[in-house]
């Protein structure tokens, strides 16, 4: 593909020497990467209740990275980073041409003609002509790695200039297709505490779109600042999510996050799936 990069960035065919750590999903806990034999082509492996793996699921070592289209690269970036911990890994960008352009957009276009539509008008970017831009960002989290992406115009500057499509403006969690990250708290932080504080921090720094949800129900922006503080969380102490607090939050971008604990007898549950899912994939 056609790119120009900055001098001091590293080129996005280094990807193979990020970190590839598996994640168990549902409460954000680290899993260990899986060993080089269970991947060999066509493995075989006897997965739960004896259903095998296969050779698709025995080449995979786990959940690589998320990725997040952002409006403004550098406040999601010191979002993930100066507000949320992450350390970065690598930037590159200015990526544009044919084949970028393919391997990315590819089936929209194919859609685009389709519906007899200007591929503009469904947001899809013009990397062929160079007319837009792709910026990448890449974020070290302790198990997994989050990807920031910016669509630019070729004339906007890197970084801080204007996103080529507008955001959503639709985020509830109950469209199909919507997906969110989850971020596991240690199990020694106050939860509703934590949430105070990111949001406090968060508007400090002008990030507006950083609100947390509340237990209670509220049906205003001050009604949901003027919340007590233990309605920062839910806590379930009930059935198979025994032990489960989390919360619902936007990020920096408006993007949907979610922050959970996981303690008492669910985390009894995920660490034992984890250990299980280890014993599997090492065939012992």
């Amino acid at each position: 593909m056609t790119h120009k990069t900055h001098p001091d960035h590293t080129d996005l065919q280094r990807r193979g020497v990020l970190q590839a750590a598996g994640a168990a999903i549902g409460g954000g806990i680290a899993a260990s990467a899986l060993p080089s034999a269970f991947a060999a082509q066509g493995a075989q492996t006897s997965g739960v209740a004896g259903k095998p793996l296969g050779s698709i699921g025995g080449r995979l070592r786990g959940v690589q990275h998320f990725g997040l289209t952002v409006q403004n690269m550098d406040r999601a970036f010191a979002f993930y980073t100066e507000v949320l911990g992450g350390t970065e890994v690598m930037r590159d960008g200015d990526f544009h041409g044919e084949r970028i352009h393919n391997t990315l957009l590819t089936d929209q276009v194919i859609e685009s003609n389709v519906r007899r539509v200007n591929p503009v008008t469904m947001g899809i970017p013009d990397l062929r002509s160079g007319a837009q831009r792709l910026d990448v960002r890449f974020i070290q989290f302790d198990n997994v790695v989050i990807e920031l992406l910016q669509y630019r115009d070729s004339q906007q500057p890197a970084g801080s200039g204007a996103a080529f499509a507008e955001p959503l403006d639709h985020m509830s969690p109950a469209f199909p297709r919507m997906m969110h990250i989850c971020f596991h708290i240690r199990d020694d932080v106050d939860f509703n505490q934590f949430i105070a504080d990111l949001e406090a921090e968060s508007a400090r720094r002008g990030m507006i779109h950083v609100r947390a949800n509340r237990v209670l129900t509220v049906t205003s922006e001050a009604e949901r600042r003027a919340a007590p503080l233990d309605a920062n969380s839910n806590g379930i102490t009930e059935g198979k999510s025994n032990g489960w607090r989390l919360i619902y939050c936007k990020g920096s971008e408006g993007e949907q996050l979610e922050f959970v604990q996981a303690l008492g007898p669910v985390k009894h549950v995920f660490d034992t799936a984890l250990e299980e899912r280890r014993r599997l994939v090492s065939g012992a």
